[in-house]
């Protein structure tokens, strides 16, 4: 699907697009689901390569081997930082590929690892200890890119119990200054994307300077994947999560 010209002008000017750039200046930065290595995974040719599970090791899809990332458990606040072990291909919902390991370490649900992602640049004064946790992280940068899909968990729940509710989990699609843009957006998506569920469509009005344009909700990962994919194709090449 390609939009005329005046309609990308129309939409650079007004709103934080989810469209990445493939020269992107400014460090990865993206809310999501991790995938969790397992070798039935390598084997089905999901994914492209081997990771060691007893080791504290991560793969990412774009980013080049030994770039160092930091990955945050929105939950808890646990972090690690790591160094991409190396470059290995696996379906784009996901937003890396860690070893069981680094989900222990994080504290992570593994049926629902929501985590986020940030590279850090070499040339900046960071010093860490790859295998360290950070439990005193208490703020994620509220700056990432609309480029990428938050996935959030709207449960106002901020105890796990045993009895849990089902989590709802929502796709952001873009962040805007005008209403009128995100109800655009809205009627472009029902009119160009065959059989997308419009009652999933929703505009939330944040603020009186911000709108934005959502989709769901899911209840679990794989409800979720058809709709990432169809918006993808539609011209998005990253989506985020959000928590509300």
């Amino acid at each position: 699907m390609r939009f005329k010209l005046l309609i990308i002008f129309f939409f650079l000017n007004s709103c934080t697009y989810n469209i990445t750039k493939f020269e992107n200046k400014t460090p990865f930065n993206s809310k999501g689901f991790a995938l969790i290595y397992n070798d039935v995974d390598y084997e089905n040719k999901i994914i492209n390569g081997q990771l060691d599970n007893l080791k504290l090791q991560i793969a990412h899809n774009s980013l080049k081997p030994n770039s160092l990332l930091k990955i945050i458990n929105p939950k808890t606040k646990d972090t690690i930082i790591l160094k991409n072990t190396k470059k290995i291909k696996y379906p784009d919902f996901y937003k890396v590929l860690i070893t069981e390991l680094v989900a222990k370490k994080l504290n992570l649900n593994k049926d629902l690892p929501l985590i986020e992602v940030i590279e850090i640049k070499k040339n900046k004064s960071f010093i860490a200890k790859k295998t360290e946790i950070h439990n005193e992280e208490k703020k994620i940068s509220s700056n990432a890119p609309v480029a990428s899909v938050q996935i959030s968990n709207i449960s106002k729940n901020k105890e796990l119990k045993k009895t849990l509710k089902k989590e709802r989990f929502y796709i952001l699609i873009g962040t805007f200054y005008q209403n009128e843009v995100a109800k655009f957006l809205k009627d472009r998506i029902i009119k160009e994307i065959a059989f997308y569920d419009i009652k999933k469509l929703k505009i939330l009005n944040k603020s009186n300077v911000e709108t934005s344009l959502i989709s769901g909700p899911y209840y679990t990962i794989n409800l979720m994947k058809n709709d990432y994919s169809l918006l993808k194709n539609f011209g998005f090449e990253e989506l985020d999560i959000i928590n509300e």
